[in-house]
């Protein structure tokens, strides 16, 4: 089971950090990710982890994806937060792997979003 939190409603350039908690199986034996959505649009790859870190290329440099494993949760941090960030966003866990992990059919589990609002 996994549970998303953190999102907000901040102004472009502020932070925030959203938490995807899991219970069960250990966070380290997968390739967790963040995706989201924003209304109107496709569900989109954010970031992922398990050895090393991915992001796609809008977040790179201003988000920070990482993982605790003594609390068994991902974390993504973000930073500069533009309008266009503006989504719920999601945390998936499953076995991607390089050529997958962009993919939303790579991951199984998803949980329940949480919603980043960023407006002036």
């Amino acid at each position: 089971q996994l549970q998303a939190s953190g999102g907000g409603s901040v102004q472009p350039g502020d932070s925030l950090r959203l938490s995807c908690a899991a219970s069960g199986r250990a966070l380290r034996e997968f390739t967790t990710a963040w995706f989201r959505q924003a209304p109107g649009k496709e569900r989109e790859f954010v970031a992922a982890i398990r050895d090393r870190a991915h992001y796609a290329e809008s977040v790179r440099g201003r988000f920070t994806i990482s993982r605790d494993n003594a609390k068994n949760t991902v974390y993504l941090e973000m930073n500069s937060l533009k309008p266009e960030d503006a989504a719920v966003y999601y945390c998936a866990v499953g076995r991607a792997i390089l050529s997958t992990y962009t993919l939303l059919s790579a991951y199984s589990y998803w949980g329940q979003g949480t919603e980043v609002t960023v407006s002036s």
